[in-house]
């Protein structure tokens, strides 16, 4: 009688799950510092559809992490429900030492002040001109005299690199760079202590976002502000970041440029090694 043979596997197995560290690090980074931002057992979902699982990922005082992953791996998800704005189904988010679940009314405004978000599109307010943009935090939280805060503003707007003039005018008069510098100016306009950054060099010609990735090293080296920075971006990965955290399989890797190169992961290969990746790194060579 012959023999039967094995049937095929109909699936190429997956990867092994990489045995992580505390925070989702490859290598112990920590080094004493204080976490500023840690994340234990997360996970996000609409409906059925879980996007994150089981997720640990620690953020250092003072460091810059840049958050990349493939398509539908919920980079923009994750960094909403850091910052509160969607909700997490499972596990704790801790943000400078306190539960973010824990926070209402005067305790969450006061987190809210101790933190600056740039989004993407720059979400400035298209009435106002960018001195008033900056204000408005200024005046939600603090409300000083008039002149102290225009004051705040024209500093806000030296700090990012715009001209004096820019203060006076709409964001419609500005260009795309000069937008994106207004946002960041109104992010840092309470001198927070955690900055997130979406998508900050998107539509930036590559001049000017190599400007950009300068300023974001500048600030993070003069204000000694931690930076969490969503980014598909490979060469302000090697120019800005200090670790990268890497979105796979519902969860997060974290480790330098080259742990992760070190790290046998089908995603994590193509992505720093493929044609973009080589030239991002002899970039910085």
């Amino acid at each position: 009688m012959a023999e039967t043979a094995a049937p095929a596997k109909e699936h190429a197995e997956k990867p092994a799950s990489p045995k992580l560290l505390e925070g989702g690090q490859l290598v112990d980074h920590r080094d004493g510092r204080d976490v500023v931002l840690k994340l234990r057992g997360v996970r996000t979902q609409f409906g059925d559809n879980i996007i994150h699982d089981n997720l640990d990922f620690d953020v250092f005082r003072g460091e810059i992490v840049g958050l990349v992953g493939g398509s539908g791996t919920g980079k923009s998800v994750l960094l909403r429900t850091i910052i509160g704005l969607n909700g997490h189904t499972k596990g704790t988010i801790e943000m400078l030492g306190v539960d973010i679940s824990t926070l209402h009314g005067q305790a969450e405004r006061a987190m809210q002040a101790r933190t600056g978000v740039q989004f993407q599109d720059g979400a400035l307010f298209s009435s106002l001109s960018v001195t008033d943009n900056i204000i408005v935090p200024v005046r939600e939280h603090v409300g000083l005299e008039e002149q102290t805060m225009r004051d705040i503003a024209a500093l806000k707007v030296a700090m990012v690199g715009l001209p004096p003039d820019a203060g006076d005018k709409k964001p419609s008069e500005l260009s795309g760079g000069m937008r994106k510098r207004a946002s960041l100016a109104r992010a840092l306009a309470l001198d927070p202590d955690l900055l997130f950054l979406d998508e900050p060099t998107a539509g930036l010609d590559p001049i000017g976002a190599a400007h950009y990735d300068e300023l974001v090293k500048d600030l993070n080296k003069s204000l000694g502000v931690t930076i969490l920075m969503v980014t598909h971006d490979l060469d302000s990965l090697y120019a800005v970041c200090d670790r990268i955290a890497v979105l796979l399989d519902k969860r997060v890797v974290v480790g330098t440029i080259d742990e992760l190169l070190g790290f046998d992961h089908p995603w994590v290969q193509e992505y720093f090694r493929g044609p973009r990746g080589r030239a991002a790194a002899k970039q910085q060579e």
